[in-house]
């Protein structure tokens, strides 16, 4: 029977400001992409999400990012490799400690917004981060969207590399996804959101706005914390993938 991943953005709360519900999500969701405080969180908020998803059996992983709080991580940052290289093991080292202290570690490390995007076709910012993740814990998989170069990087550096999906993002016929700043970039049909992860966990097929219908060999699907009803769509995939016989586990 076929076996994927769900996986959520979570942590994104900063001091007063709430982002997501992520107790409600982690009653679907496998794997945890926990801010590591670049893009969002605090470290109460980090150390909280930790205990929380202990709590709820879910795995955590490092949601590394630019340096970029007030732009959410959103944006691409123009620094050395040098200086990237040291921002991911930061953070990386900021997430495992309070992981540590909540009973769990890191298992996989998943770049967030720009830095993700980033990392497809920009050989230098890639590397830095491959780098810093195998100088960190060679053991940690790299969750990436397929034909990222970094793909390549991390298999060249002998780290896993694993292909993600996204639930609730509308991809172009290059298999890159449509960017945030064009209006149907986020899909918010819960129905055709969990038709298409079901599609692509029996298939391995996704189509794309235009029509294009794209080979994709997923082990995880993303779906997105900080959208409203995140938790209502998060329920509805997990349901719909579950009564197609598909399990929900994660991919480490």
């Amino acid at each position: 029977m076929p076996v994927i991943d769900l996986n959520s953005d979570v942590g994104e709360s900063f001091g007063n400001w709430q982002l997501g519900d992520d107790a409600a999500i982690f009653e679907s969701v496998s794997s945890a992409n926990v801010a590591c405080g670049f893009h969002a969180g605090d470290p109460s908020t980090i150390a909280q999400t930790c205990r929380d998803a202990v709590a709820a059996g879910v795995t955590i992983g490092a949601h590394i990012a630019y340096r970029d709080l007030a732009g959410f991580g959103r944006r691409f940052l123009d620094c050395s490799y040098m200086e990237l290289f040291d921002d991911v093991l930061y953070q990386l080292g900021a997430l495992q400690s309070l992981a540590r202290a909540a009973g769990a570690e890191v298992r996989y490390v998943k770049p967030h917004g720009a830095l993700y995007n980033t990392m497809l076709h920009h050989e230098m910012h890639a590397q830095a981060v491959v780098d810093a993740v195998a100088a960190f814990n060679k053991d940690l998989p790299l969750l990436l969207l397929p034909g990222a170069v970094a793909l390549d990087l991390a298999d060249d550096a002998g780290l896993r590399g694993v292909a993600e999906a996204f639930a609730d993002r509308n991809y172009n016929g290059d298999g890159t996804l449509v960017s945030r700043s064009e209006a149907d970039s986020v899909i918010h049909d819960a129905g055709r959101v969990t038709a298409n992860m079901v599609r692509l966990a029996t298939d391995s097929t996704i189509t794309a706005v235009d029509g294009t219908v794209l080979p994709m060999d997923a082990a995880s699907i993303c779906v997105h914390g900080d959208t409203p009803g995140a938790a209502a769509m998060a329920r509805a995939v997990r349901s719909g993938l579950e009564n197609a016989g598909v399990t929900i586990e994660s991919f480490v």
